[in-house]
């Protein structure tokens, strides 16, 4: 009985591990996500501005527009 109980207590403490670390991963992948969504979020945000009907096109548009391009992709 008791080597039943040890083993399932070292299967436990495995799997807790593992968990910890899956759990680690999944948060990296959240921030990673986050910082991409908020790249994407402000070169919307500087295109619709471009877009603005009561905006006069300039001679910075084309510049303006490869930098959010740049900003949009992800690194």
């Amino acid at each position: 009985m008791k080597n039943k109980l040890e083993q399932r207590l070292q299967e436990l403490k495995s799997e807790f591990e593992s968990g910890q670390k899956m759990l680690l991963d999944l948060e990296g992948q959240q921030a990673n996500l986050k910082t991409t969504l908020l790249r994407i979020s402000g070169a919307i945000q500087v295109l619709e501005e471009l877009l603005s009907p009561d905006r006069e096109p300039t001679e910075n548009n084309d510049r303006v527009l490869e930098t959010v391009g740049a900003i949009a992709q992800p690194d």
